[in-house]
């Protein structure tokens, strides 16, 4: 790093990312792709720099074509790792794809013979599928709590001293987290 806050990316970091690289055409998955990115770069560090900045600086690696096209055309607006991000998925991400998923969400029910972390699970599952959901965490843990069988909901709200949902979103999570690890 020098004076200026600026870095320089090694050439074994660029291979790796370029090693799986996203063209934008139809067929590609683009959050999976995204995850695929994320998970090289978790694997290392620069020291002094973090890791957004990183992040943003090698994606368009793993960029080519149109992909690549969309990343230099938008480089204005992706000025930090959170946009370029949701905007790389609400570009590539066809809004069909994002409907079926966010309904997914929405609906979600445990089935009968699933228990709290199979039905946990498969939640974090569909939320996983799409990212750039939109949902605000307090509704996602009102979506899973109101999906649950009434049995489940009723031990979920004697476990949480009388009501699940005047838990703050961080003490919901842990608690469903909890509860789910007793049955794994």
């Amino acid at each position: 790093m020098d004076i200026n806050g600026s870095f320089k990316l090694k050439l074994a970091l660029i291979n790796m990312v370029q090693a799986s690289q996203f063209y934008g055409k139809a067929h590609e998955d683009d959050s999976a792709h995204l995850q695929h990115f994320l998970e090289i770069c978790n694997t290392f560090t620069i020291k002094g720099i973090p890791i957004h900045n990183i992040l943003l600086h090698l994606f368009p690696f793993s960029l080519l074509r149109k992909a690549k096209q969309w990343f230099y055309t938008n480089k204005e607006k992706n000025t930090t790792w959170a946009l370029c991000s949701t905007n790389f998925l609400v570009k590539f991400f066809p809004i069909g794809k994002t409907n079926t998923l966010c309904g997914k969400i929405s609906s979600f029910q445990q089935q009968h013979d699933e228990t709290v972390l199979e039905a946990w699970e498969c939640f974090q599952d569909y939320i996983l599928e799409c990212l750039h959901h939109g949902i605000e965490n307090w509704l996602l843990m009102q979506t899973f709590y109101h999906g649950l069988s009434n049995n489940t909901r009723e031990t979920m709200d004697t476990a949480a001293g009388g009501a699940f949902l005047s838990l703050i979103i961080a003490q919901a999570t842990a608690h469903v987290e909890k509860m789910a690890s007793n049955q794994g």
